[in-house]
């Protein structure tokens, strides 16, 4: 499977709580922190729902 690599780029300040919880189950915590995962629905729906806080790439 493809993994992505998931950056959080921007502050949960002032977000929804759903999406302070989402990002902290992607496993992120401060600014620049980033994390590796699997290319399934589950996280790319997760990814899709904090898209404004977060940077993606592939991994190879």
């Amino acid at each position: 499977m493809a993994k992505i690599r998931v950056r959080l780029v921007r502050s949960t300040i002032g977000v929804k709580p759903n999406q302070r919880a989402t990002v902290r189950c992607l496993g992120l915590r401060k600014i620049g922190s980033s994390r590796e995962h699997e290319t399934v629905p589950a996280i790319l729906g997760m990814v899709r729902t904090v898209s404004h806080l977060v940077s993606v790439e592939e991994v190879k």
